[in-house]
């Protein structure tokens, strides 16, 4: 793929395209609109504590409006109750301090929009690694650039665009790793036949770098989002398989057992360990403020917790059990819940925004506003219906294809969406939303992709029906561009009339 200069060219000119259109989308316009939107009353606050004090900290009565207005006097000094971890606050804080402070709410969402433009470009060069195809990686990249999941989450400071940009770099840096491994392990196992030596169990790979940055990343995922560690388990579990099958390859007698051995524990105690190291490490202001929520607890209580740990470490252990109480048993009812079974297909869309004030204007007043009798303005976190029905179909195929052809690209397509979306299924007893689904959107596009690649065929294909099947992509894709376009503005916060608005709304679940 990469044997020309062209093609190494064009291998970064195409992802870069797709990206520069990934960044209008999400960067026009980011301060609209300029108020606290659904989550952000929690993490653009909290981050903002975060540079101040060192902490979360609580805030005064109704600290809203004087937030939005530039005014941060409601900000106290003691330690608030917060039940997430630190790191992706922290960005949307980077984003606060270099966009212009808390009176521009472009500043508040500037590091959810870098992350997200920057998702497109890796799965757009992820696309292109994964499937040895520049076009077909581009394509991964347009349809991310495009995707009204993506557009929304990456102009709302909430965790989950972090959660997702660190776990999709993790999966990049495995996949590199993985081209790397099956290098050295075909050069060192070609060195041991020249000596004469055995291949029972193959040779060792040394230290692998690009897993071990991985293991960095699903740290940091972890120090945004508890939900990461299944990522962590199911991206350890595919390196291990990538492993296993390239010691088969080569021709390893005992490939099972050295793939076990030499590095499955390996990876498993590398990969654990440096994730919970990073993710213990990304609460250092936490250690280093005695007035952060919980800090002192071992101090207060001697006689609790578990007692050979230092006192610091018994706090931070408690805390922990709280955090996870409190995620187990969060069951308040909120009209927007939705069953993980209807993610796929975007059956209850998560409504971010939609204000009365708004909704409720009249007469001369709509007329200015959106001129119509009656106005909307709406922020529906809704994955582009085309891409989502289409891949939920392909999820189906790629099931197909990995377990009766054992096509390993098909398995890493699926990687993500059973580490981001099956572990829901055990709490769906507790109050959750279909915008969690952004963890695994990348994938959801990677899927798509793949079955059209599937679907097109190898160039040495018949080539009229090849070329059928291309225009047949072809027109799904200007249909999904088309899609995009209508629904962008009910994705953005458009001031639009009511009865555009409510044509978007195809299904009654979306209301």
């Amino acid at each position: 793929m990469d044997a020309t200069r062209r093609a190494r060219l064009t291998g970064w000119l195409w992802p870069l395209a797709v990206t520069v259109l990934a960044a209008v989308l999400r960067f026009w316009d980011l301060g609209r609109p300029h108020t606290l939107v659904f989550d952000e009353t929690y993490y653009v606050k909290d981050a903002f504590s975060l540079l101040v004090n060192g902490f979360e900290a609580t805030w005064g009565e109704e600290p809203n409006p004087a937030f939005e207005a530039g005014d941060t006097s409601g900000l106290t000094s003691t330690g608030s109750y917060v039940v997430h971890p630190q790191v992706g606050k922290w960005l949307i804080a980077l984003g606060i301090q270099v966009g212009g402070g808390v009176g521009s709410s472009a500043a508040w969402r500037l590091a959810a929009a870098v992350c997200g433009v920057l998702a497109v470009l890796m799965v757009a060069r992820i696309g292109r690694r994964l499937f040895a195809s520049t076009a077909l990686g581009t394509l991964a990249g347009l349809l991310m650039a495009v995707d009204g999941e993506a557009i929304v989450m990456s102009r709302i400071s909430l965790l989950d665009p972090f959660l997702m940009f660190f776990v999709l770099a993790a999966f990049g840096a495995l996949l590199l790793d993985r081209d790397q491994a099956r290098r050295r392990l075909a050069d060192r196992a070609a060195r041991m036949l020249d000596a004469g030596d055995d291949l029972g169990h193959g040779p060792r790979l040394g230290v692998r770098w690009w897993r071990l940055a991985a293991a960095v990343l699903l740290g940091l995922a972890l120090g945004t989002k508890w939900s990461a560690m299944y990522f962590l388990a199911v991206f350890g579990l595919l390196s291990v398989a990538w492993d296993l099958t390239a010691r088969r390859t080569i021709g390893v007698r005992h490939w099972w057992r050295a793939g076990i051995l030499k590095d499955g524990v390996v990876a498993g105690v590398s990969m654990v360990g440096i994730a919970v190291v990073v993710y213990v490490g990304s609460w250092w202001s936490w250690f280093a403020h005695s007035e952060a929520y919980g800090r002192l607890w071992a101090v207060q209580n001697p006689e609790l917790g578990v007692q050979w740990l230092p006192p610091a470490l018994r706090s931070f252990w408690k805390y922990h059990q709280d955090m996870w109480a409190f995620h187990n048993g969060l069951e308040t009812p909120h009209s927007y819940a939705a069953h993980p079974l209807g993610w796929i297909v975007q059956w209850r869309p998560t409504s971010f925004f939609y204000p009365t004030e708004v909704s409720g204007l009249t007469g001369q007043a709509a007329q200015d506003a959106c001129g119509a009798a009656s106005c909307s303005q709406a922020i529906v976190a809704l994955g582009n219906p085309v891409i989502w029905w289409c891949a939920a179909a392909a999820v189906l195929v790629a099931a197909v294809w990995l377990f009766r052809y054992r096509d390993w690209r098909a398995g890493a397509v699926l990687s993500g969406i059973v580490a981001g979306w099956l572990p829901w299924f055990a709490y769906a007893h507790r109050t959750i939303f279909t915008f969690y689904s952004i963890a695994f959107t990348p994938w959801v596009i990677l899927t798509l992709v793949y079955v059209m690649g599937l679907v097109v065929g190898p160039k040495d294909l018949d080539p009229r029906g090849r070329r059928w099947a291309i225009v047949g992509c072809g027109a799904l894709v200007a249909l999904i561009l088309g899609v995009s376009a209508f629904f962008y503005p009910v994705w953005t916060g458009w001031i639009v009339p009511y009865d555009f608005w409510h044509s978007h709304m195809w299904l009654q679940t979306w209301v």
